[in-house]
């Protein structure tokens, strides 16, 4: 076991569970890059699925019919993704999964994970703390998509269209272009342009991002989905 995926466990929901006991879930796991703006769940799967985000950031989205698409959930190291499907009647896939940025994820075994909490009830209580955490989070995104602030509006709206773009410049951390003006993000979001302008700048100032005429440039996707979630990144010092 490696120092990303120790971590990426100690961050999860599986974080209190026994050394031994971790390292039996892992049985049959294998590790798999993910590439940005790659999609590997799409809604309507039925397959059962567990994985834990090692590094990177991955998001849940929901289509509408015209094709623009909705963030519901953004997963970064420790994240667990698919644990409903290993419980859930009829299940099928609610939402699609997309890598954002360049993704390592580890895909569990369904059979060996649900086998072991059958057979140990820390296993079993890991999974429910992990469904209670999904199940509270949906809640939240709720009253979270109507009562959001004009700065973590535009931070989601953002990390939507960096989703679908496939232009993605290099860089470290990755640099992702956004098609989009300060007055179309303005309308986006619902607001005038002259707050985009000011939650740019602050933004820009915490070198989050970077504004073009024609574009933006997220520098720091992993930050900005901080800032959808309601955590304020601070500005940088000056040097």
């Amino acid at each position: 076991m490696d120092a990303g995926l120790r971590a990426a466990l100690a961050a999860s929901s599986l974080a209190p569970l026994p050394v031994p006991v971790a390292q039996r879930l892992l049985t049959g796991a294998r590790l798999v890059r993910i590439p940005a703006g790659s999609v590997t769940h799409r809604e309507g799967e039925t397959a059962e699925h567990l994985e834990l985000v090692v590094d990177g950031l991955v998001r849940a989205f929901v289509t509408a019919p015209d094709g623009r698409t909705m963030t519901v959930r953004y997963c970064r190291r420790g994240a667990l993704i698919g644990a409903v499907s290993l419980y859930a009647t009829g299940f099928s896939m609610p939402a699609g999964i997309q890598a954002v940025v360049d993704a390592d994820v580890l895909r569990m075994s369904p059979d060996v994970v649900r086998r072991a909490a059958a057979e140990d009830p820390r296993v079993a209580d890991a999974l429910l703390r992990e469904l209670a955490d999904r199940a509270l989070g949906f809640i939240h995104e709720i009253t979270g998509s109507a009562f959001t602030s004009v700065r973590q509006r535009v931070a989601r709206h953002l990390l939507d269209l960096a989703a679908q773009q496939a232009r993605v410049p290099g860089g470290t951390p990755p640099v992702l272009a956004v098609p989009v003006t300060q007055r179309q993000l303005a309308e986006s979001v619902g607001t005038v342009r002259e707050v985009v302008v000011r939650v740019l700048r602050d933004l820009r100032a915490a070198g989050v991002v970077r504004t073009h005429a024609d574009h933006i440039d997220v520098v720091d996707p992993i930050r900005l989905s901080q800032e959808q979630g309601g955590t304020r990144v601070p500005a940088r010092a000056s040097r």
